[in-house]
């Protein structure tokens, strides 16, 4: 159990959370929700230890082990499966530990350990982590200096995944995904054994995945079970329940008052009136729930809808150059009110086509005819850096409106979704979803006739995410659409393209289907990792049968090859005598308080099971050795 008692937790003296009391149980998949800037990422820092609570305490169960994507993302010479098998401390350790070992207790111990964490199938569950979450076999065998930021930090997520901590913390982790990873992770948390504590705006993953939702408001943590969506429900009602409570409250007061009013200056009813006027002091209103209001996206409109198609590709070849063509043979129409969300893991080539349609990569072989005067505007996340750190949003604003005066401009800028304090803030000191408004107010200024957004709710809150729904919704102009965020998809896009195999085109199915396809994908791609890991288990190759020796050579054959097959035989009995003897040595093993009273007899019994263990397989190897002789021999 994750408990919070007392929980007073305050950051650069302000306070963000104020005698919070919340029990979140064992096994319980939590959504840890709450507008930004309310201090959910600190929370999590209080859990963990690396931040300090003003009063109150975190508790967690005795024996758990908390898991947390670590905040620098490995950027080493070892491979991504390196740095995800060394997440398990404890497995690492034991295998170290068994190299130098001599002890046969220690040494059974240490063996007992690693069969009971599963130590032996690690290497294949690790690759089909990093598998689900994007990389290929070549990735995973690469050095993680040769990715990106984002890629690491998947890496990163990979490794808590793989470690399999009881209380796993993860804070926004579909930010550095594609659709197809936080299709995945989600399948993955679902059927997670242990205890789960996510922060995420991601409304379909806090729909499916989590069962319950810890709602940071007004400085308190409170506790609903179910999903969002009932969560959402559940606290319409409470502010329901709330404001009939004050209205009844406020008719009683009024009520009070009147008669005070009317009759506090007559001698006779004085002392009534003051009576009524004590009560009136001591009336506690019920404290309203916070309205966690959001500003609006407001997309100017295209000057005029273009005719269709706006964007016709014939025949497009495109990539950096001739030698490193990504895409081929594009034939497609963009019409003046498409609505279109592309598919594709990340690095098929979404970014690609983003870039040719908005003229930020050229195109090697094809024509590409466009509509006169066409305005194309693209928003990516890698462009938050572009934004200059000492300047203001109304400075930004200021340069496309250079003849315009200052209320023009903070209008403007208002617009956008800053308000008048954050409007003058340097945008170094903005946040992530602020930074957003003014990327995104910038790249439509000038109203485009189509609006290319790649990943634009990374750091938006629920309430925001919801704007932007409404803002595209809105918006006259076409869309092409990237996106992890499953709700915006469907809430706003009308046609899905696929990215995948140097092609671009329509894809039949819905969002239902395409995320049963990915799971299937990764459930086929971890069968693979399995069966590379563990070769023995993998179908035997059938070969065609040999012509089968007359009977009398056969007869002749095994009278000749009997003796081989009585060793064969012996080997058998063996084989199940000491199955047996293991048998019985786990169950004494397993005998409750066998160490604590009886030290030297467990210590007997786990050295004879270890023992037995390499007998066995000694003798199974000389078993498999001699009936594959036998087997030759009789196949001629």
């Amino acid at each position: 159990m994750l408990k919070f008692t007392d929980l007073t937790v305050r950051m650069a003296g302000r306070t963000l959370i104020e005698n919070a009391e919340v029990s979140i149980p064992k096994g319980v998949k939590a959504g840890l929700v709450g507008a930004n800037g309310t201090g959910k990422t600190t929370l999590f820092k209080v859990i963990t230890g690396l931040h300090p609570s003003e009063t109150g305490s975190v508790s967690i169960s005795k024996g758990w082990r908390l898991g947390q994507v670590a905040q620098e993302a490995p950027g080493t010479e070892e491979s991504l499966l390196e740095i995800v098998l060394k997440a398990d401390e404890e497995r690492a350790s034991l295998l170290e530990e068994a190299e130098t070992e001599t002890d046969p207790t220690r040494i059974s111990d240490i063996y007992m350990r690693l069969a009971d964490i599963d130590a032996y199938t690690a290497e294949s569950r690790a690759a089909s982590i990093l598998a689900g979450l994007g990389f290929s076999e070549r990735d995973q065998h690469s050095p993680a200096s040769s990715f990106s930021g984002g890629w690491r930090m998947r890496v990163a997520l990979a490794a808590v995944l793989f470690s399999e901590p009881d209380l796993l913390l993860l804070d926004e982790p579909t930010n550095y995904l594609d659709l197809e990873g936080a299709l995945w992770l989600e399948n993955y948390i679902g059927k997670y054994p242990g205890t789960v504590l996510v922060i995420s705006h991601d409304r379909d993953m806090l729909n499916k995945v989590v069962d319950s939702i810890v709602h940071l408001e007004g400085r308190k943590l409170t506790f609903y079970r179910g999903n969002y969506d009932n969560f959402e429900k559940q606290r319409a009602e409470k502010r329901e329940l709330i404001e009939k409570a004050r209205e009844k409250m406020e008719g009683q007061k009024k009520h009070m008052q009147a008669f005070v009013d009317r009759f506090g200056a007559k001698a006779s009813k004085a002392k009534q009136a003051q009576s009524k006027m004590k009560a009136i002091s001591k009336l506690k209103l019920p404290a309203q729930l916070e309205q966690e209001g959001t500003m609006p996206f407001n997309f100017p409109n295209p000057e005029k809808i273009s005719a269709s198609p706006m964007i016709k590709l014939e025949n497009v070849d495109c990539g950096y150059d001739e030698n490193t063509v990504i895409l081929n043979n594009l034939k497609l129409n963009i019409d003046a009110d498409d609505r279109i969300a592309l598919l594709g893991s990340n690095g098929n080539g979404k970014s690609t086509f983003s870039k040719l349609l908005v003229n930020r990569l050229p195109y090697v072989n094809g024509t590409i005819v466009q509509s006169p005067k066409i305005k194309v505007a693209m928003f990516a996340q890698h462009q938050m850096d572009d934004l200059h750190a000492d300047q203001n949003p109304i400075d930004h604003v200021r340069k496309l409106m250079p003849h315009a005066g200052e209320s023009q401009v903070r209008s403007k800028v208002a617009q956008m979704g800053l308000n008048h304090e954050r409007m003058g803030t340097v945008t170094a000191k903005l946040s992530g979803g602020e930074k957003a408004r003014l990327l995104l107010g910038l790249c439509t200024f000038h109203g485009p006739d189509l609006l290319i957004l790649d990943e634009p709710t990374n750091h938006l809150d629920v309430g925001a995410r919801e704007a932007l729904v409404h803002g595209l919704n809105n918006f006259a102009g076409a869309v092409i659409l990237v996106s992890h965020d499953r709700h915006l998809i469907d809430a706003t896009m009308e046609r899905l393209w696929i990215v995948a195999d140097g092609d671009v085109g329509p894809y039949d199915g819905d969002l239902d289907s395409y995320r049963k396809k990915v799971l299937k994908d990764a459930k086929t791609k971890r069968k693979e990792h399995v069966l590379e890991a563990m070769p023995e288990i993998a179908e035997p190759v059938v070969e065609p049968p040999k012509p089968k020796l007359p009977k009398k050579d056969r007869d002749e054959l095994r009278q000749e090859l009997a003796p081989l097959k009585a060793k064969i035989t012996e080997k058998e009995k063996q084989i199940q005598k000491l199955n047996e003897a293991i048998s019985k040595l786990d169950s004494s093993l397993a005998t409750p308080g066998l160490f604590e009273n009886h030290p030297e007899k467990g210590e007997k019994f786990a050295k004879q099971r270890v023992e037995a263990d390499k007998m066995l397989a000694d003798v199974e190897e000389s078993w498999l050795v001699l009936s594959a002789e036998y087997d030759g021999a009789m196949a001629g």
